[in-house]
């Protein structure tokens, strides 16, 4: 633990994320391109997505408690291959249906990797260092959004489809050979993983993870902060930015990469703060949840294009969200034993993207709707139809913000039965303003007695 060869394992695991990342979010990348090789309206385009996210959401909970089972290595290599068995299904797609299929399987490989390098986690670090390597788990991994961003995205352009998907195809033969030739379970002397259970053992497992507050309450984090990053990464962004807002390929794909930064710097600075203060966790989610909703609001209320200073500030404020969202993974590690962590964190992973694959259906749908009508005046992806459609978003986070405050209030009351007990915001930080009074009063009257 905390030796080279844990960095080692984390490594290939977080290769291996990376890659499923740059797969997740190339459809997002290929958005426009997609339209015109399918011949598909905006709600088909938007299926492809939410299919992809429904494969990934519904698989979470069977991949918690098959990877508790199975160990991360299989499940991390048998997620590699069916990406990149759906990459190269949609590199010779030539019709929806074709098309659906090969999403669905990335879809299924992406649902088997993240939940099995999160599990690696507590296993190979000490738990002081969980909650920052966690951080950095998710910040690396988004590394693979620019893969899809930058020289997916070239290829795609200047190669063909064809030879942009195969590129990416390639990528997964790699993560493969990695995983199975580096990456190991558990550390020497490690405990073995015990034999394998029952159904009935397994529902048990399952129930008492879902009945465990904290579970829930990671589980509407992630549900609430992380969702709208992924509607503009994975499906949305490219075409509100591109035909709504009017800016050429080279600056949306330079906004697309402020993303990665973004969510590359602020992913340590949040694992520190939990570290530290692990009792304001859901104030650091809700206030996550707070500036999402005003950047959007001061984006889709403009009655004209936003400037690009104000775009730029968007799409940080939504690349907060995605290491905000591993909070939730904290909560499910900390309220939950060991054995079951890769269930817990199955449960939670479902939040963000269910809500991700309902907004991008419901924007799609919406756009549809707003065309067909001719509100549109013919424009499918015009400014006021997307003004319209994204507001949807709003509700999602309403919805969020309730939930995680409901489910806080029964993990205080479990915590106060057990005889911890947080205090409100306002008094923690008023007592610890009086503490740091006292310790300058303290200082200058030891600095005087010390003066002659």
């Amino acid at each position: 633990m905390n030796a080279p060869r844990a960095w080692l394992i984390w490594t290939i695991g977080v290769l291996a994320y990376l890659v499923a990342v740059a797969q997740r979010t190339s459809f997002g990348v290929s958005g426009l391109e997609a339209t015109e090789r399918f011949h598909a309206s905006a709600a088909a385009i938007s299926f492809f997505t939410v299919l992809q996210l429904l494969v990934y959401a519904g698989l979470q909970i069977p991949v918690g408690l098959l990877v508790d089972r199975f160990g991360s290595r299989a499940m991390i290599a048998s997620g590699a291959v069916l990406m990149g068995l759906g990459q190269l299904q949609l590199a010779y797609a030539d019709a929806v249906p074709a098309g659906v299929l090969g999403r669905v399987l990335v879809g299924a490989g992406d649902a088997m990797t993240f939940v099995s390098v999160i599990r690696l986690v507590p296993i190979w670090f000490a738990p002081a260092r969980v909650p920052l390597v966690t951080q950095l788990t998710g910040m690396s991994g988004q590394l693979g959004q620019l893969i899809s961003v930058v020289p997916f995205a070239l290829v795609l352009h200047s190669a063909g489809w064809n030879t942009a998907f195969l590129a990416l195809s390639s990528l997964s033969a790699l993560a493969v050979v990695l995983v199975l030739a580096l990456l190991r379970d558990v550390p020497p002397g490690h405990p073995p993983r015990e034999s394998t259970q029952g159904l009935r053992a397994t529902g048990v497992t399952l129930a008492r993870a879902w009945r465990q507050p904290g579970t829930r309450l990671g589980l509407w984090c992630h549900f609430t902060v992380q969702f709208s990053g992924n509607v503009f990464a994975m499906s949305w962004g490219y075409p509100f930015l591109v035909s709504a807002q009017g800016l050429n390929p080279a600056t949306v794909s330079a906004l697309m990469g402020l993303f990665v930064v973004t969510s590359i710097l602020v992913g340590p600075l949040f694992g520190t703060f939990v570290a530290r203060h692990p009792m304001r966790r859901s104030a650091m989610v809700l206030l996550i949840t707070a500036a999402t909703a005003l950047a959007w609001a001061a984006v889709l209320l403009l009655p004209s294009r936003a400037p690009l200073w104000l775009l730029g500030l968007l799409v940080v404020a939504l690349a907060i969200g995605g290491p905000g969202s591993m909070i939730g993974f904290d909560f499910a590690r900390t309220f939950n034993p060991s054995h079951r962590i890769g269930t817990a964190t199955g449960i939670v992973n479902v939040g963000g993207f269910v809500a991700a694959l309902l907004t991008i259906y419901l924007v799609g749908l919406i756009l549809d709707i707003l065309h067909t009508s001719g509100f549109s005046g013919g424009e499918l992806y015009g400014l006021a139809s997307f003004r319209i459609a994204l507001s949807v978003q709003f509700v999602f986070l309403l919805v969020g913000t309730v939930l995680i405050l409901m489910t806080r209030r029964k993990v205080r009351r479990q915590m106060a039965a057990q005889g911890v007990h947080v205090p409100p915001l306002l008094v923690s930080l008023a007592n610890q303003r009086r503490r740091r009074v006292a310790l300058r009063r303290e200082r200058l009257a030891k600095q005087r007695s010390s003066t002659p």
